[in-house]
């Protein structure tokens, strides 16, 4: 896998836990704990492309 393809596949990725963190922040009922922890993975991926970009 390319560097170029590899970073499309984080931006990916990162673009479905977007949405997914937007839906989950929506319902009163969803557990804080794996909101956080979605967040924090989002953020991770983040991080990874800057990284990457960067190289």
């Amino acid at each position: 896998m390319s560097l170029g393809s590899h970073i499309n596949e984080l931006r990916r990725k990162h673009q479905a836990l977007s949405l997914e963190v937007e839906q989950a922040a929506r319902r009163p009922a969803f557990d804080d704990l794996h909101l956080s922890r979605m967040k924090k993975q989002k953020l991770q991926i983040k991080q990874e492309i800057s990284r990457l970009e960067r190289t």
